[in-house]
């Protein structure tokens, strides 16, 4: 028992002691950083799925869907 509650000591000294926090004006930056490259990358996900014709049940077909038709 004497392991455990050293372990906590520890880990608790640890955190307040030792680890280096972000200011809160530093954590605003990387999530405003985070929450646009998301944006980013789900522009481009969902750009490849209209061009590449992910949604079968719209008019567009895609160019695989163009493509394939071809060959059927």
């Amino acid at each position: 028992m004497s392991k455990i509650v050293n372990y906590i000591k520890e880990s608790y000294d640890e955190l307040v002691n030792k680890v280096s926090w972000p200011t809160w004006s530093e954590l605003q930056n990387s999530a405003i950083v985070v929450s646009v490259a998301s944006l980013i990358i789900a522009f481009v996900v969902f750009a490849m799925d209209i061009i590449f014709g992910a949604h079968p049940d719209l008019l567009w077909k895609g160019l695989l869907g163009y493509f394939y038709s071809f060959f059927s």
